[in-house]
């Protein structure tokens, strides 16, 4: 009798057995949901560069460029690099050649955030006046105007 009550158990064990895993399995396959979400996606734009001319700029020598943007979105906009678009000079000074001038790209790497009106980008550029072993007197006194562009 003893064989025969350890075989029941040994049964009753294998269905209660069988039974939880179903279930388990039964729990872990059957689901449902639903729902629903929103969100705003931010705007692009553009920034507007200034770069400030150190004083002192002459022939064979480079002035730091101060660099600020100003970002009229309502989004940060990202500046990666500034670069040197043009030069242009003043109407009296037409003669300069704006080919002595250079300023090399200026990695910045920088969030300018939304609504900032003058915001000092981290790095200086550095502009750059040739000597051209002539004489570059054109340019004495010249008002530059940069152009600029990022990313």
């Amino acid at each position: 009798m003893s064989k025969l009550i350890s075989r029941r158990r040994i049964a009753a064990f294998g269905v209660v057995l069988a039974l939880a895993s179903t279930g388990i399995a039964v729990a872990y396959w059957t689901g449902g949901g639903s729902g629903s979400g929103s969100a705003t996606v931010g705007t692009s734009g553009n920034v507007t560069l200034t770069g400030t001319i150190g004083a002192g700029l002459a022939p064979g020598t480079d002035v730091p460029v101060a660099l600020t943007a100003a970002n009229a979105t309502t989004s940060d906009i990202f500046v990666g690099t500034v670069r040197l678009v043009s030069i242009s000079v003043d109407g009296a000074h037409a003669t300069c050649d704006t080919d002595d001038f250079s300023m090399a790209d200026v990695a910045q790497g920088h969030q300018v955030p939304a609504g900032a009106t003058a915001e000092a980008l981290p790095v200086d550029g550095s502009l750059v006046f040739a000597e051209s072993g002539v004489s570059q007197d054109a340019c004495k006194g010249a008002t530059l105007t940069l152009t600029l562009s990022s990313n």
